[in-house]
């Protein structure tokens, strides 16, 4: 009866968070937001737990990518790109930093080589996306999946809360936060969700950010293929070809830029629309990504793992807040 309960309530509250009220009532409710829309999926799973697993890691996914490809339609190429320049640079050294700090942070803590490494790729760039792709390129098992997507999710969630505040402590500019939150935080959900807690500019530039650092998934997935070259070679982690996962959605986020850029304003209202959906289908991904962090899943992070996740987090989170409040007006 309680599993029955807690499917309904799910979907309930599900597209309660999704439902464009602004488009249907004309009015906009502040209360529904990002750290409202990942709290009420933390609650629901410390209480009901995760009733529709595969439904809600679907989600998690495939509606991210649309919220994210959907953001491009309220975005100008030519001013996203001038706008952003100025974080590419950092980028860049950022994510080569983190993930050599990270594997030999891993090695020093005697921790799974290949958990070390999901937990560096997750911290480098676009969090549960890039363990996602790593992942099977490594070959890596279900357990390590599980702890290193479990350590980034717990930190993803926490840095949606904090960094907006943040932000507004040091006195950050909307495009010095937006530079730092595409930076700092893991995973494109809660990039977008706390760029959109600060201000219209700050998410439009942690967007573009974030999509331009989430290209750096490929580069790395052949990267890996290397450096895990003598698994391969000895028949480690199972037979066939490892297969590189590479996010089509940052393409269709470019030409969702493209098309709004280059088509005629009388387009525009329909796009507006387009941003309006992809905003709250955003709230409502944020749901069941916190839907998706049950007990069982707090359970499985060990502490070492959580250290060396928590430790790159604060690097990363403090040299890109230090960069930005210097280099970035």
């Amino acid at each position: 009866m309680k599993t029955t309960i807690a499917k309904y309530l799910y979907w309930v509250l599900l597209i309660g968070l999704f439902f464009p009220y602004e488009l249907v009532f004309g009015v906009k409710f502040a209360f529904i937001s990002a750290p409202i829309g990942l709290a009420s999926g933390l609650i629901f799973a410390f209480v009901f737990g995760t009733p529709l697993p595969k439904t809600n890691k679907f989600i998690s996914k495939y509606l991210l990518q649309a919220s994210v490809v959907g953001l491009g339609f309220g975005m100008n190429l030519i001013e996203s790109l001038q706008s952003g320049s100025e974080g590419m640079i950092f980028t860049i050294v950022s994510v080569i930093g983190v993930m050599v700090i990270g594997v030999l942070l891993a090695r020093y803590m005697g921790i799974d080589r290949k958990t070390g490494y999901l937990i560096s790729s997750g911290t480098a760039i676009c969090g549960g996306s890039a363990i996602a792709a790593v992942g099977p390129v490594i070959k890596a098992d279900s357990n390590q999946m599980a702890v290193s997507l479990g350590v980034i999710f717990i930190l993803n969630a926490i840095a949606l809360f904090i960094f907006p505040p943040l932000g507004r402590l040091f006195g950050l500019s909307q495009a010095q936060f937006g530079t730092w939150a595409a930076i700092a935080i893991h995973d494109t959900s809660s990039v977008v969700g706390a760029g959109a807690a600060y201000g219209a500019e700050a998410c439009d530039l942690a967007t573009l950010i974030k999509c331009t650092r989430a290209l750096w998934i490929i580069p790395l997935a052949f990267f890996t293929l290397w450096f895990y070259r003598d698994n391969k070679r000895s028949g480690a982690g199972g037979e066939g070809k490892a297969k590189v996962n590479i996010p089509w959605f940052i393409l269709l986020f470019v030409v969702a830029m493209v098309i709004n850029t280059y088509t005629p304003a009388s387009f525009k209202p329909v796009y507006e629309v387009i941003v309006v959906l992809a905003k709250q289908a955003l709230i409502a991904v944020l749901f069941a990504i916190g839907a998706g962090l049950s007990v069982n899943v707090l359970k499985s992070v060990g502490v070492k793992p959580l250290i060396q996740a928590l430790t790159l987090w604060m690097v990363i989170g403090a040299t890109s807040l230090f960069v930005v409040m210097y280099t970035i007006e």
